[in-house]
């Protein structure tokens, strides 16, 4: 697939604000600071597409971008770590819940993973809820480029053994950079794919 176009539409703050769900729809959720900004910026090769933030916990949307007038690509709120009051991130926490158990048109959620640290149980809680909920997701790792190729195998290799002791089959995982643009192709192949299975 070839990104033409990326356009910003909306920042909404409940489900219900969000556009018409008449098309395919990939949203992009990880841990404060693991890198969802500039992977966005990567993949529609869009420099200041998704504002990057030195100040974990910034995006606090649902930040709707159309990708070549034929699909959306939706910005969510980072979860765990940001300096922000309990109460805002109870409300952030229901907000991406409700999107994510509600929206009919998401046919993928992708979650960022740092690839340069040890499986978080933040990220493994995460996870095995998507499970449950029976949310179609896929495991992105990012920050590869600061590993070197052995280190990427082995952490990549822990992960699965982590994810195997509540996992019977392991999920779909992608390992990216933004700085190199590896996994860039494979995203792209893989949403072309499933964009062919949306119905309204």
């Amino acid at each position: 697939m070839k990104i033409n176009q990326a356009d910003f539409t909306i920042s909404s703050t409940d489900v219900n604000k969000c556009p018409d769900p008449n098309k395919p729809e990939y949203a992009f959720i990880g841990r404060s600071n693991v890198g969802k900004s500039s992977l966005i910026n990567m993949l529609t090769s869009r420099k200041n597409l998704a504002k990057i933030s030195s100040t974990p916990g910034k995006t606090m949307l649902i930040n709707h971008f159309i990708i070549n007038k034929e699909w959306f690509l939706v910005d969510l709120p980072g979860y765990g770590f940001a300096k922000r009051s309990k109460s805002e991130r109870l409300k952030w926490e229901k907000m991406i819940k409700k999107y994510i158990l509600n929206r009919t048109s998401m046919l993928t959620l992708f979650v960022l993973v740092d690839m340069r640290i040890a499986p978080q149980q933040i990220d493994l809680d995460f996870i095995e809820w998507l499970g449950v909920s029976n949310i179609p997701f896929v495991i992105t790792f990012t920050k590869a480029d600061k590993l070197k190729i052995n280190q990427v195998t082995t952490n990549l290799s822990n992960y699965r053994k982590k994810l195997s002791e509540a996992w019977e089959e392991l999920p779909q995982m992608i390992v990216t950079s933004s700085s190199t643009e590896l996994g860039r192709d494979v995203l792209l192949d893989y949403i072309e794919t499933t964009n062919k299975v949306f119905e309204l």
